[in-house]
């Protein structure tokens, strides 16, 4: 139990803040309610649901900052969780600059505070994902396997600058693997947060022809070729770009776009824009942590880095404004579309003549924050164009490049985009097909 409604709850934790000593507080509570399917050789295996209950809880003693999240919402631990932020706020380490927080009231976009419409009843569900591994079996799988988590609540926000707002969410995520044989895979996923978005039965059919598509690989030859993106494995890619442009990764030194500002960092027909404010969009809020207002910002335009992310403290230190990015600590995206003009997927296969398609990856990691320099793991389909056409699948390979390179060589764009967010991309990215005029393939270690 609570104790207090949510209005109330917000209200008291920042004013305990305040008179234990903190300068700044921000309280966030969020009710929810999570429906959970997990299926395996074609079977649902497991079918749960279970409410959620979180309190958010930010505090600032001048430059030192502290923030507490916790589940167990009862009144009594709340008070005790206030405290402890408070007393990790003395001890912290001072920022380089402090920034009070912005002094409401706002005023939200009314699209955004409420919940587009998206069914989650247990047997609909149910249903959904029977489709699915329908869809994926009568093109070739063999079997299926995956998850879909359906979610919906509501979020209080409150801070000491006098901002509030009540916004509601909904969201449905449908991941599912298709297997021709235990070499032979294909993923793909339908995220959406309005119903006519939502579309598990084409999931399911291109799992499942890319499952088909990577009967029998061969070992891959390492080298440089040109590559096409997927969705899946180009989201992770962009979804970095959104991460590295993040004022605090630049400052603290982990960002490949560091001092880039206004120099190209992509090929001009990219343009990536974090944007908020699309209504029935999944990642779209009508506030950040600071109780701003969001905004659409455009991060890279036509190839130009133009902005970074900003929340009221990074702003301060970099002498420009927020961009309602907040993430109390860093400023984080929330809502990745890659635009740019698109071509048909098979003109942009046509196209390529010697080289190699990626429909997924996983485990991506720098071995320079700085540079951009990082490898990946291709997982499920791996396909070899020759001449225009798929010819076969490949296995064993390993991309080990760079981030600027690979975004600067960036030769096409397939109009159909689609929403990704799966284990390896947290942030919603509206993501196409891609085509890099070169990419280096490696082998991965045994």
């Amino acid at each position: 139990m609570i104790g207090l409604e949510p209005p109330r709850l917000v209200r008291h934790i920042v004013s305990r803040a305040l008179k234990s000593g903190a300068t700044d507080a921000v309280a966030e509570v969020y009710l929810g309610r999570e429906r959970r399917i997990k299926f395996a050789n074609n079977e649902v295996v497991v079918a749960e649901e279970r409410e959620e209950a979180t309190v958010s809880i930010f505090v600032a003693i001048r430059e030192r900052r502290a923030a507490i999240s916790i589940n167990n919402v009862a009144l009594r631990n709340v008070e005790e969780a206030v405290k402890q932020a408070v007393r990790l706020a003395k001890m912290s380490q001072p920022a380089d600059v402090y920034a009070p927080l912005p002094r409401g009231p706002f005023k939200y976009d009314r699209r955004l505070l409420r919940a587009e419409k998206i069914r989650g009843d247990p047997d609909r569900l149910i249903d959904a994902v029977e489709a699915a591994m329908n869809a994926a079996l009568s093109e070739g799988a063999k079997r299926t396997a995956g998850n879909l988590i359906y979610s919906s609540g509501k979020s209080w926000l409150r801070t000491s600058g006098g901002a509030y707002g009540v916004a509601e969410d909904a969201s449905i995520e449908l991941s599912i693997r298709a297997f021709a044989s235990d070499e032979a895979t294909g993923h793909l996923v339908s995220v959406a947060a309005r119903e006519e978005d939502f579309k598990p039965e084409e999931a399911g059919r291109r799992a499942g022809e890319l499952a088909k598509l990577a009967l029998n690989p061969v070992e891959g030859e390492p080298g440089t070729y040109e590559a096409l993106l997927g969705p899946m494995t180009f989201a992770n890619l962009v979804e970095e770009v959104g991460r590295s442009a993040s004022a605090f990764y630049v400052n603290a030194g982990f960002s490949f776009l560091a001092g880039k500002i206004g120099e190209n960092v992509s090929s001009e027909v990219f343009t990536l824009a974090d944007d908020p404010t699309v209504p029935g969009t999944y990642g779209s809020c009508p506030f950040d942590d600071e109780g701003i207002p969001t905004r659409r910002n455009v991060i890279i335009e036509k190839g130009v880095l133009r902005t970074y992310l900003h929340n009221s403290t990074t702003a301060k230190k970099f002498g420009t404004e927020t961009t309602a990015n907040a993430g109390l600590i860093a400023p984080t995206p929330f809502n990745l579309i890659v635009e740019g003009p698109g071509e048909d997927l098979d003109k942009l296969i046509s196209g390529i003549d010697d080289g190699i398609y990626v429909t997924n990856d996983w485990y991506l990691r720098y071995h320079n924050f700085q540079t951009g320099d990082f490898s990946t793991i291709p997982r499920d389909a791996i396909l070899r164009i020759r001449r225009g056409s798929i010819e076969n699948a490949v296995k064993r390979l390993r991309i080990s490049d760079n981030m600027i390179r690979i975004f600067k060589n960036i030769r096409q764009l397939g109009k159909e985009r689609c929403w990704i967010t799966w284990w390896e991309v947290d942030t919603p990215v509206y993501a196409p097909h891609a085509v890099i005029e070169q990419l280096n393939f490696t082998k991965p270690a045994l």
